[in-house]
């Protein structure tokens, strides 16, 4: 299938689930853009010769993180019951997204170690940073697909992310393009966001999370992409979730 067909379809269901996806991602989006801020404002407010982070930032961070996952699991699931042609409420999903929050947070950690680490390791030869964040690029597009292995697939973080860097590879330049998307919405909601932060808290929060909201079109695409390019006979096995 053609990246404009699949496009095309992630906006149409995008679209046409927009209440539900609204209903199931908005609190666990205002949670992690309140968390956001506050950590962006510390970071702003502190001392540059001396900065101070105690374990109220480390909690803050933990949570985020926590919060971040829970949000995945739900829209990954989402999606899987919605593409097996289930008919599901928010509340079913959320409650069944729990069960996958620890797998997903050890798997966002050891991908997010895997990625950084190329950038960070070129970025002690100077000029060579660049080179590093090329590659680090390029394992994200790699290991793009890991919250789908985790649970569509049943697989341990570690197993996910082997299996998303196999499974990858025949589509990597689709994948990118898809993941590109993140640099229109990241200039224009963050533009957005300076414009609207002297106004006060409330109204910066409400833009932020909603283009946060935008954003998660993303994964609808990512998610579409990875249903096109399943193997037919790479069917998963029964799981907990087809009982939602």
């Amino acid at each position: 299938m053609s990246l404009s067909a699949i496009l095309t379809e992630a906006y149409n269901f995008f679209r046409n689930h927009l209440q539900q996806l609204a209903a199931l991602t908005f609190p666990l989006l205002l949670i992690q853009v309140v968390i956001q801020l506050w950590l962006g404002n510390e970071m702003l407010n502190a001392d540059v010769e001396n900065p101070q982070f105690g374990g109220i930032h480390a909690a803050a961070m933990m949570l985020l993180l926590i919060v971040f996952s829970f949000l995945i699991a739900a829209l990954t699931l989402y999606l899987d019951v919605r593409s097996r042609g289930h008919d599901v409420t928010p509340a079913m999903v959320m409650k069944q997204s729990f069960q996958y929050v620890p797998p997903l947070l050890l798997a966002g950690v050891f991908s997010g170690i895997a990625i950084l680490l190329p950038f960070m390791l070129f970025a002690a030869f100077g000029s060579f940073w660049l080179v590093g964040l090329v590659i680090s690029f390029y394992l994200f597009a790699r290991l793009a697909f890991v919250n789908f292995m985790v649970i569509v697939e049943q697989l341990t973080p570690l197993e996910a992310m082997k299996r998303s860097f196999v499974f990858s590879g025949p589509i990597v330049l689709k994948t990118i393009t898809i993941l590109m998307l993140y640099l229109p919405l990241s200039v224009i909601g963050g533009a957005i966001s300076q414009t609207v932060a002297p106004v006060g808290f409330p109204l910066q929060l409400i833009s932020d999370t909603i283009f946060a909201f935008f954003g998660l079109f993303v994964n609808v695409a990512l998610f579409r992409l990875y249903m096109v390019s399943k193997p037919v006979t790479d069917e998963p096995a029964e799981d907990d979730h087809t009982e939602i």
